[in-house]
């Protein structure tokens, strides 16, 4: 096929969005244009997002391959994307077309802080416009910090303390210099008044908008962030109307801390959860800008949510239907809205309920094929091991913010806890062997598929060890000098 016949797409990924935020999906929220979008083509009822957190999702949906599951909380960090990574950008540049990424959150510098190595232009993408990281609650004014340094400062201070005091009385050190001691405490509030500090510096430092290599803003301004990049996004398909291009438009919206523009402050019925999930909806406008330029039967526009709702962490709103959890393998982490349109290609008004992965949108992009489901299956779920929600009875871990892995925050299941999300999507009743006569079958090629899995998985350098996620001051883009808190508007 030529050039000029090959469709454009349009890849809109909001942040934290749960499935059950939108009006398409049962809310009573306003969401007219994604509404619209969903009426227009197709509705997929469980859409699998590849991880439950924000930067390992990312690297999945772009990669189409399996991820690992940690974050990035420093700009200045030397993880990130490995530019050995094939994402369809890269391949859809090579096929002649122009590509633009809004946000990013997976890596910048390796070696210093200009060498770009896990930038979007390394990954495929012609134009830039966002911030390499997220949308942090430092970022925004008076939404306190993701670090939550009042919770373990004290704590941290204390322990320093007593262990210290007792090194030196078991040393004998202190009967030799007893001003040891007695610098003891000076010495552990320089400590705590140099991390306190790091924290304070957090938004001058991580919070960085960038336009292609250059920066923007630092610390970037949330007030009308949205409609700026909404504008990006517009202006970068006028530009390219004349040959494919590929808008990969992942908002900032509607992660913690919260906010909207002042157009969109007090709009809804939902708090500034529902502000901000009406200025997304918004911001969808864009597809107008399709119709203009009669593009609308030459695109295919995708509209998804990174992973569900955050209930955690501020708990303005956010909605994951009947399903429990995010930040973990529950349904509430992984099931997300997912909408499909291509006028005149998808027929409008449908709505799939079969398993769709949103690492499917690689092969699509790439390959632009399809394949038929089989239908009447039940879909298996295992579970090796589950979160332990707090409190008892609720569907997230509100006490750390996040769901752990590790095996203090995890009850380990033996045998796996196994459901049929085909009958019960919610996960509340996990089938035995007394309830489901194939269980004990089920589970046998579950755990085969997976131990084939991890032995055909070769090692690589994690990207996120100790050295990999630690803040390293040559790393750190800044627009002005430390000594200016790296401000510059």
């Amino acid at each position: 096929d030529s050039l000029q016949e090959r469709p454009n797409f349009v890849l809109m990924m909001v942040d934290d969005l749960g499935i059950g935020d939108l009006g398409c999906y049962g809310n009573t929220s306003l969401t007219p244009n994604i509404d619209r979008l969903a009426q227009e083509g197709v509705k997929l009822t469980q859409h699998i997002a590849a991880a439950s957190l924000c930067t390992p999702g990312r690297a999945a949906f772009l990669t189409g391959r399996y991820p690992i599951r940690s974050v990035f909380l420093f700009t200045a960090a030397s993880g990130g994307l490995p530019r050995r990574e094939v994402t369809f950008a890269k391949i859809a540049k090579q096929r002649g077309y122009e590509t633009a990424l809004i946000k990013w959150h997976l890596g910048l510098n390796c070696g210093s802080s200009q060498d770009h190595c896990h930038h979007p232009h390394a990954h495929g993408f012609s134009f830039f416009f966002g911030v390499p990281l997220t949308n942090l609650r430092d970022c925004q004014p008076g939404h306190g910090t993701v670090f939550q340094i009042h919770k373990y400062l004290p704590y941290g201070t204390m322990g320093a303390v007593l262990l210290s005091a007792a090194a030196l009385h078991l040393s004998g050190a202190w009967r030799l210099r007893r001003g040891l001691l007695l610098g003891l405490p000076v010495l552990v509030l320089v400590l705590a008044g140099m991390t306190a500090g790091f924290v304070w510096t957090v938004p001058y430092l991580n919070c960085v908008l960038f336009r292609d290599g250059s920066i923007v803003e630092q610390p970037f301004r949330s007030e009308n962030l949205t409609q700026r990049m909404t504008r990006e996004a517009v202006a970068f398909m006028e530009r390219n109307s004349a040959r494919p291009f590929l808008l990969f438009f992942s908002f900032l919206q509607v992660h913690t801390a919260m906010f909207a523009s002042a157009a969109f402050k007090g709009s809804s019925r939902h708090s500034v959860y529902g502000d901000a999930v009406h200025e997304v909806d918004w911001s969808v406008q864009i597809l107008q800008t399709l119709g203009r330029l009669g593009l609308r039967e030459k695109t295919l526009v995708y509209l998804s949510s990174d992973q569900g709702a955050h209930l955690e962490e501020e708990v303005h709103g956010g909605s994951n239907g009947v399903y429990k959890g995010k930040s973990t393998n529950w349904e509430g982490g992984i099931r997300v809205p997912g909408i499909l349109s291509w006028t005149g290609t998808i027929p409008a008004g449908g709505e799939i309920s079969e398993p769709v992965s949103n690492m499917d949108l690689f092969p699509t992009v790439v390959r632009l094929s399809g394949a038929s489901v089989p239908q009447d299956t039940s879909v298996w779920k295992a579970f090796f091991f589950t979160p332990n929600f707090y409190p008892e009875g609720k569907a997230a871990c509100f006490h750390t913010h996040v769901c752990f892995c590790t095996p203090d925050y995890v009850t380990y299941h033996d045998p796996p806890l196994l459901f049929d999300l085909s009958k019960d999507p919610s996960e509340s009743r996990p089938l035995t062997a007394d309830t489901e006569p194939a269980f004990w079958a089920v589970l046998a090629a579950m755990e085969e598929a997976a131990d084939s899995h991890r032995r055909s998985v070769q090692p690589v350098e994690s990207q996120f060890s100790a050295d990999k996620l630690m803040w390293k001051p040559w790393l750190q883009p800044c627009c002005s000098t430390f000594r200016q808190l790296c401000r510059c508007q």
